[in-house]
């Protein structure tokens, strides 16, 4: 199983970007997907999750900014960022909690398991 990010990139404020992660391999189910953030220096945060059932939860900072979508699938994530501020400078990484997998051995089992992705870099600066 592995994350693959993509979509990062330099903007001005106040511009959008859309960031996405798309899971892959003999996975069965994900039950939560999600972004964090890690800024230089500082420690990773929070930003957005979204259950399989499609639930959403953000992070403070980003409410009303930032929406978190999944597609019908439900292995890839997406996280829309509008109306960005330099605030928002940070690699930005995918998470994706409960992947239910089948580990084909032998013998054949399911496996459940967390992972992140290799993160993208989101740069704000005029």
């Amino acid at each position: 199983v592995q994350l693959v990010e993509s979509g990062g990139g330099l903007v001005q404020p106040g511009g959008s970007l859309r960031l996405s992660c798309a899971a892959t391999g003999p996975i069965l189910s994900i039950d939560v997907m999600g972004w964090y953030r890690q800024a230089s220096g500082e420690q990773r945060e929070y930003v957005a999750a979204i259950t399989s059932g499609g639930s959403t939860n953000y992070a403070d900072s980003v409410k009303g900014r930032f929406t978190i979508s999944r597609d019908n699938a439900k292995t890839t994530v997406y996280l829309q960022m509008n109306s960005l501020k330099p605030g928002d400078t940070a690699v930005y990484y995918c998470n994706a909690t409960g992947v239910k997998y089948a580990d084909y051995g032998p013998p054949p089992v399911y496996r459940t398991d967390d992972y992140w992705g290799q993160g993208t870099q989101v740069t704000v600066s005029s």
